[in-house]
């Protein structure tokens, strides 16, 4: 199944210049939503993953749903001030400034394997900002998953080092 042909290419969204994936149509078709899920997460079927983290908000359509089929727990990870449990967090630069990611202090133990699951790798600053809180806590992150790949933004350079599936690659905007 082509994907690619699902996802709807927004020009100059955010800003002028940027091509936004939307893949709003993708989870609204049963059956393209089915063959994602499906063959990310058969990607990890024989891999040895305790827990999957997702962040809000696609992260958890994408990691929710393969931590279901794979039989594994789920963490999500928030925005500030959204989890009501002492939480541990983590700061990581964007482009246009700062951002935090938080998470419940107790989601993971020492030694837990962590897959990082999300809709989207663009820069990688972002993922990195999640396998930092994983290893903060004493977890192993054994990969990242993600549905859409921007090579052209080079993410994979922030995270040399793990292991990185994507399902679609998009070369240039």
């Amino acid at each position: 199944m082509d994907l690619k042909k699902i996802i709807r290419n927004i020009p100059d969204f955010p800003k002028k210049g940027v091509v936004f994936r939307d893949i709003t149509p993708l989870l609204a078709d049963p059956k393209a939503f089915r063959f994602a899920v499906d063959q990310m997460s058969g990607h990890y079927r024989e891999a040895e993953i305790d827990l999957i983290l997702g962040a809000e908000a696609r992260g958890f359509v994408f990691g929710a749903t393969m931590a279901y089929k794979l039989g594994t727990g789920f963490i999500p990870v928030r925005k500030p001030g959204k989890l009501p449990y002492t939480i541990c967090s983590v700061s990581y630069s964007l482009e246009y400034g700062e951002n935090i990611l938080e998470m419940h202090i107790d989601a993971i133990d020492p030694g837990d394997k962590v897959l990082i699951v999300d809709d989207l790798a663009a820069t990688g600053g972002t993922a990195k900002a999640k396998a930092d809180l994983v290893e903060q806590r004493g977890g192993k992150v054994m990969g990242f998953c993600f549905l859409i790949e921007l090579e052209f933004l080079n993410p994979r350079k922030l995270l040399q080092g793990y292991d990185v599936f994507s399902l679609i690659k998009y070369e240039s905007e």
